[in-house]
């Protein structure tokens, strides 16, 4: 770690990240709490400090705003038996600090009536806040799928990576990501259902492959409605909304050879896949899911 000059109040008045933890951010993948382990693991005591909770204020960049209050009094009551045991990391800020790891511990250290809490002061640039912001998000064991997709847009919009370098950066797979992202141009009621655990995940995936939005609102409220299961709601959407009386029904009908294509694309790509006719079908919702497919495919497009 870097050595730093200590002001006459004990604040550091400067604290590099350390060539350890710039690393950790050039890295392929980046695993937030490798980052807040390293921190602390090499951290010396000494350089801990105690920072007052009324000059503490959220990461501006924190997309979590509502934290579970009953696991926040638990958490309190730990804190006045036990204390805070691991600081929290701040960033020195124009007035006061801003927390970059910690924010629950900071806010039962309130509920405990503690008015100091231990710190590691570091110095973050914006762009590696808002990561570690989004990154410590996504740890969450209760993040919903939308929240999860919205994470994966910001950082992928906030770092500028196609889906393919934010699924290496997560350590996640490409179609994974696709997956989630697509969520995203799902009507907004459905996805305040998927938020709210009304619908799953894989019920989101089978709605966000249909080209109408009138089929997957009147789907979702079929799915809560009847109890609808993941495989049910897959055959549901398989079956044809016209009936085709044509002769020639039968000869098209070679075309289920391939199914199992059809199937693995729109895995793939997180939509609607037809192929006839020696014909791929790619199906879009509107431009966001269209610049999403050509991000998939690497398909820059000129203005």
């Amino acid at each position: 770690m870097e050595t730093t000059n200590i002001s006459e109040s004990g604040i550091p008045k400067r604290r590099a990240l350390g060539k350890g933890l710039e690393e950790l951010f050039n890295n392929e993948v980046i695993d937030y709490s490798a980052v807040e382990e390293k921190i602390v693991n090499e951290t010396p005591r000494e350089e801990v400090v105690m920072l007052k909770l009324d000059e503490l204020r959220s990461n501006p960049y924190q997309p979590r705003k509502i934290f579970d209050q009953q696991a926040l009094n638990e958490l309190a009551e730990s804190i006045k038996e036990h204390g805070v045991i691991q600081p929290i990391i701040a960033k020195k800020s124009i007035k006061g600090y801003e927390i970059i790891a910690g924010e629950r511990r900071v806010k039962a250290s309130i509920i405990a009536g503690l008015t100091e809490i231990p710190a590691i002061v570091k110095d973050f640039n914006d762009t590696q806040m808002m990561e570690l912001a989004l990154l410590e998000n996504l740890q969450r064991e209760d993040l919903s799928a939308i929240e999860e997709a919205t994470a994966y847009k910001k950082l992928q919009e906030t770092l500028g990576l196609t889906q393919e370098e934010l699924a290496k950066r997560l350590g996640k797979s490409r179609s994974h990501i696709t997956n989630m992202l697509g969520l995203l141009s799902l009507p907004s009621a459905i996805q305040e259902k998927i938020t709210n655990k009304e619908l799953s995940m894989g019920h989101a995936r089978v709605l966000s492959k249909l080209q109408s939005e009138e089929q997957q609102l009147s789907l979702a409220e079929r799915v809560i409605s009847e109890d609808l299961s993941v495989r049910e709601l897959e055959r549901i959407t398989m079956e044809p909304t016209i009936i085709k009386t044509n002769p020639q029904k039968k000869k098209e009908s070679k075309n289920n050879e391939y199914s199992y294509l059809q199937s693995e694309l729109s895995e793939k790509l997180g939509t609607k896949v037809v192929i006839k006719k020696n014909k791929i079908e790619i199906s879009f919702v509107n431009d966001n899911d269209l610049n999403r497919l050509l991000d998939y495919m690497n398909i820059e497009v000129e203005k």
